[in-house]
């Protein structure tokens, strides 16, 4: 594991030191929890973005819908 060091507002500090104690937790845990969370959200955004572009893209929904066809027959067979 590495270490990072960071500055963080004082009222954002103030708030992690209050949930920590509330939780009995270390501080860099929560926010190792938070960090995940926050990276998970990012990609699930970077997906949505790219299926939105996929979606005004003419050839790629003729390949989608092309393929729903072919997918549709197997599961008729």
């Amino acid at each position: 594991m590495s270490v990072f060091t960071s500055t963080l507002p004082d009222e954002l500090l103030q708030k992690l030191n209050e949930m920590a104690a509330k939780m009995a937790m270390p501080k860099n845990k929560i926010i190792e929890k938070a960090l995940r969370i926050y990276l998970d959200q990012l990609t699930r955004a970077e997906y949505i973005k790219s299926y939105r572009q996929a979606g005004q893209d003419t050839e790629i929904m003729q390949i989608a819908e092309e393929g729903m066809e072919d997918y549709l027959k197997q599961l008729g067979e």
